[in-house]
């Protein structure tokens, strides 16, 4: 008689910090067994509907939306969300009769991980921050096992059911063997020049590109260092057109494909602390300076920045002063290459390369345990 294939649902998003870990964790369990059939649970109109089935994966989508501490107003559609995503979370489990569920953060992970726990189907939720978001606090103690990328999680989530196993980064960094002269000349940088590479995330960051937009002079004074600015497709009309960005050392970009050539080529990294990016920016192990966003649910990228500050692996400068210290610090460090050795040896220290193919395999321990009880 032939054994039915593992299902695996995989629930959350709503960025690229939740999306690209939960298409790795998919990618490993394919790796490991074609035959494991997936099913990805997201939230209407966020960005992994598109994402996911690009992927190769098929997404069906909830009515569900985050809750606005400061507008309340904005919430008062909120109960009749949940509860049309509960129901709709509730069908969708109740047919595809998944082996697990695994939740990676963002709204849609918390209906359709509640309907799992009633149901008693084994649950998996992977934390990407120091500081957890609202939804894993909730569902922690009714899940049965939590992924982590950072240690000391004691204090949020119940110890016996934690597991540091990092977070899973996209496969396309770990397997890349570009050279600094193939991205030089892919970007069109003078490779004896000093470089930055700038990036806010993938949609950009509004205070980096307001910076940027003052910093003309500092490029006129500063020829010998360039930047790669990636200003996002939201702000492009708006920033690439700016004086500094008209200038022969600085390049702007709406959004970057290779990845992989932009962080080879850089000297020194400026980054937001995402969970997703400074797990990447660890496994590229170059001098990195963070400004952690301050528009994120509990301020979790400083904690996410202190954790790497903490053991000398990066330099935190706070978004309020980007103006007056971003570019001198960065310039600073530069020209420091001590300082750049020290950092660059100490992030490495903190990468985790197989993480996805880690909690791939839990995940599929998991399943195994149930059918065996």
């Amino acid at each position: 008689m032939k054994t039915r294939s593992l299902r695996i649902i995989i629930s959350g998003g709503g960025s690229g910090g939740h999306i690209f870990p939960a298409v790795s964790i998919a990618n490993a369990l394919k790796e490991g067994d074609q035959n494991i059939e997936i099913l990805f649970i997201g939230a209407k109109g966020k960005m992994e509907m598109e994402k996911v089935p690009k992927a190769g994966y098929t997404i069906e989508g909830l009515w569900i939306s985050g809750f606005h501490r400061k507008k309340m107003w904005r919430n008062i559609l909120f109960p009749f969300k949940l509860v049309a995503s509960l129901f709709k979370a509730e069908r969708l489990i109740r047919n595809f009769k998944p082996d697990v569920v695994v939740g990676v953060g963002g709204f849609a992970s918390g209906p359709t991980l509640e309907v799992a726990t009633r149901k008693r189907i084994p649950t998996l939720i992977q934390e990407q921050n120091s500081y957890p978001g609202i939804t894993n606090k909730l569902l922690a103690k009714k899940v049965t096992r939590i992924c982590t990328a950072y240690p000391k999680m004691e204090k949020y989530f119940p110890a016996d059911k934690i597991l540091l196993l990092g977070n899973p980064v996209r496969a396309s960094l770990l397997q890349s063997q570009v050279s600094r002269k193939e991205a030089f000349n892919y970007f069109g940088f003078d490779d004896s020049k000093k470089t930055i590479f700038m990036i806010g995330g993938s949609l950009g960051a509004w205070s980096f590109n307001r910076m940027m937009k003052k910093q003309t002079d500092f490029f006129k004074k500063n020829k010998e260092i360039q930047i790669l600015w990636q200003c996002g497709k939201i702000y492009e009309a708006e920033y690439a057109a700016s004086d500094t960005a008209s200038l022969q050392n600085v390049k702007t970009m709406a959004f970057i494909d290779r990845m992989d050539l932009a962080y080879e080529m850089a000297d020194v990294i400026i980054a937001r602390a995402g969970a997703g990016t400074i797990a990447e920016l660890a496994i590229i192990g170059k001098p990195v300076v963070l400004v952690p966003s301050p528009n994120v649910a509990e301020d979790h990228q400083t904690f996410n920045a202190m954790a790497f500050v903490e053991v000398d692996a990066a330099i935190l400068v706070a978004d309020k002063v980007i103006e007056e210290e971003l570019l001198e610090r960065t310039k600073s460090l530069l020209e420091n290459e001590k300082k750049q050795s020290e950092l660059s040896t100490n992030i490495k220290k903190l990468a985790i390369t197989d993480a996805a193919k880690k909690i791939a395999d839990q995940v599929v321990k998991l399943a195994s345990e149930n059918k065996s009880n």
